[in-house]
């Protein structure tokens, strides 16, 4: 057993150390050699009619069912159909997995699958010299080069001689396979992208049952076409053992010591985020009702949760975003779970009607998966520049409660978390995931049932005040001491009938007041019950008592995480904090900040938490941001966080 690095496994080590060979074999009765790796980063890459985001998704399935951590990023164009073999129409997936705890979808790509010019043109630069690159050499003609400005073959002007070059016929090679299926040429090619997963499956030893199995389900009305794809993927398979081209096969065990105990599957942000949404509502006892319009990339939390009535859900596609929140308090107001889900834009026309809900004190939680904005903006990108539109974007002084995700399993505790403070506090809650999180998707531990939290809420059952003549009566805005909360009338129930309305109740009564002095009291009355809204203090990761502090919020923990790891193997010294809870903030987060001399803020926006956190605690934090659609890069953060450190 030796101990080699070939160029393509010394590759960007996104989570803090390279990519290593851990070992190399002989592989019993067969005449290539396993290498053993730590790690891999692999992009597929082609048209967004090549079935990349399948053939990737299908991929972590079964590197998920292996036992690998991993982590993934879909990057997709928001047309529905961009031109054949352009540039905008380029459709990737990348797949970080390893055997050990990672964070990121990696940096850069140990391999990149390229399925035609477009691809490559698209995502050479991201591919560090010495690494794998496939490529669909049936694409390759001269008019569809030129088509991306290509004027000779790449793979044959030297352009890629610093790279592990593999030209594969991958449509010849499908259509020769299929020749015994009864099919058109046009519908033999379609199989290409099965092909190209069969190829990778071998070459890293992942599972083929369950993909076998899932085509089977998913063209179960189409038995021919089923058939055809599991043949393409087998024929992939036998292409990676017997052709000369690879010489090697790879191996990543296991990550048995990165998790707890537990069981385990693959889970996106969204799915995680619906998950949440049941299991809240199974643990308030209380009916989930979604009113929701389809906006990319919330709308898979809508088609998720259309499926699962059997835990009483109720799913409401309305015409528009108004009417989708609209719906969703109606909901509220009837002792329902209430739940709208959207992106931005979707934000904004709904921000009337969450005023509204912070006027009537109703528990609702508002989902907002961010996108890159302003306006329509980038539909598949993500960002993080919602913040101060969850925080500020309602006319009047209407304060709500946010929460924000750090990764996709985390979606679930966070949607638990969103539908605590909305049950307890009776307001509406912002949940701020975004597309990164929404579409990526890691390794989550299934919890036990004893896990949850008890969300359990009592209805007002009768009168709450008495009143001087000593008659009892329903208040509906009666305060808890404790939280502010007020009560919660289901309607119909006798006795507790009460207007509600848009404009400003008197206190106690809920009777329409113009009165400036109750106006000023319900005012601060509404943003003192969210500033008392309990939650966890902010843990601090410094362990060599730093004098800089990385402080983030939701997706960008993965990144700075990373980098953190880098720096601090690297021999820095950097301590880390990560927000959940962005309105109100931890108690102790004044505190925190104040023990630090440096204070750095790495923002997929502007710098809008470091806005707030200058405002709120005079600390002059400084910001790095970046707002291309992109998750940051572990790399690029480490450089940073260096440069905070030595400056």
């Amino acid at each position: 057993m030796t101990s080699q690095v070939s160029p393509a496994e010394q590759a960007d080590g996104t989570d803090g150390a390279d990519a290593a060979v851990v070992g190399e074999q002989r592989k019993p009765g067969g005449t290539k050699d396993v290498r053993r790796l730590d790690r891999v980063i692999i992009r597929f890459a082609g048209d967004s009619g090549d079935g990349m985001q399948l053939t990737g998704d299908r991929f972590t399935s079964e590197t998920a069912s292996f036992g690998n951590d991993l982590s993934t990023l879909p990057n997709f164009p928001a047309e529905i159909r961009a031109p054949a073999g352009t540039l905008p129409g380029v459709s990737s997936f990348q797949l970080h997995f390893a055997d050990h705890d990672i964070l990121t979808p990696g940096d850069a790509p140990n391999v990149l699958v390229a399925m035609n010019p477009a691809a490559l043109k698209a995502n050479i630069a991201d591919v560090p010299r010495g690494a794998e690159i496939i490529v669909n050499t049936d694409e390759f003609t001269k008019r569809a080069m030129q088509k991306v400005g290509y004027a000779a073959s790449p793979l044959e002007d030297g352009s890629l001689d610093g790279y592990q070059l593999h030209p594969v016929p991958l449509t010849t090679l499908t259509v020769e396979a299929l020749k015994e299926f009864d099919l058109s040429r046009k519908e033999a090619e379609r199989s290409k992208n099965m092909f190209a997963l069969g190829l990778l499956s071998w070459m890293y030893h992942r599972p083929t049952e369950g993909t076998e199995k899932f085509l089977r389900s998913k063209f179960a009305k189409k038995p021919e076409i089923a058939a055809a794809n599991i043949a393409a993927f087998r024929a992939g398979w036998n292409f990676g053992e017997t052709t000369e081209d690879f010489a090697f096969s790879y191996e990543v065990a296991p990550a048995a010591k990165a998790f707890p105990v537990g069981t385990y599957r693959n889970i996106s942000g969204n799915l995680a985020l619906s998950y949440g949404l049941v299991a809240a509502s199974r643990q308030a006892d209380l009916p989930l009702f979604l009113g929701s319009y389809p906006i990319t990339p919330a709308s898979d939390i809508l088609h998720e949760l259309s499926r699962h009535k059997n835990f009483g859900v109720r799913t409401f596609q309305a015409e528009d975003e108004i009417a989708g929140i609209g719906a969703a308090l109606g909901a509220a107001f009837g002792g329902s779970l209430a739940v709208t889900t959207t992106s931005g834009p979707g934000v904004a026309l709904k921000s009337e009607t969450i005023g509204l809900a912070v006027s009537l004190e109703l528990p609702l939680l508002v989902i907002d998966i961010q996108r890159g904005g302003p306006s329509t903006g980038l539909p598949t990108k993500t960002e993080q520049a919602d913040l101060l539109q969850a925080m500020y974007g309602r006319n009047g002084e209407a304060p709500v409660p946010i929460v924000a995700p750090c990764t996709p399993a985390d979606c679930f505790d966070a949607a638990l978390e969103a539908a605590r403070i909305a049950l307890a506090y009776r307001t509406p809650v912002m949940l701020l995931s975004d597309g990164y999180l929404a579409n990526g998707s890691e390794p989550w531990r299934i919890p036990e049932l004893e896990e949850l939290p008890d969300l359990r809420v009592q209805f007002a059952q009768g009168p709450n005040h008495t009143l001087d003549d000593g008659s009892e009566v329903f208040w509906p805005y009666k305060r808890d001491p404790q939280t502010l909360a007020r009560p919660w009338a289901v309607p119909g129930t006798p006795g507790l009938e009460h207007r509600i309305g848009g404009i400003e109740k008197e206190d106690g009564t809920g009777n329409i007041s113009y009165s400036p002095a109750n106006h000023d009291f319900m005012v601060r009355t509404r943003q003192a019950k969210i500033d008392g809204i309990e939650v966890g203090d902010l843990e601090v990761d410094d362990p060599h008592g730093a004098s800089t502090l990385v402080l983030g919020w939701g997706s960008t923990y993965g990144p700075i995480t990373a980098a953190v790891r880098r720096l601090r193997t690297a021999g820095e010294s950097i301590a880390q904090a990560h927000l959940r809870h962005l309105n109100p903030f931890p108690r102790n987060l004044g505190a925190v900040l104040k023990r630090y001399d440096k204070v750095v803020v790495p923002e997929m926006n502007l710098g809008q938490l470091a806005t707030l956190i200058r405002a709120k605690f005079l600390v002059d934090a400084h910001s790095y941001n970046q707002v291309n659609g992109m998750p940051f890069k572990a790399e690029q953060l480490a450089t940073a966080l260096k440069e905070a450190i030595d400056g």
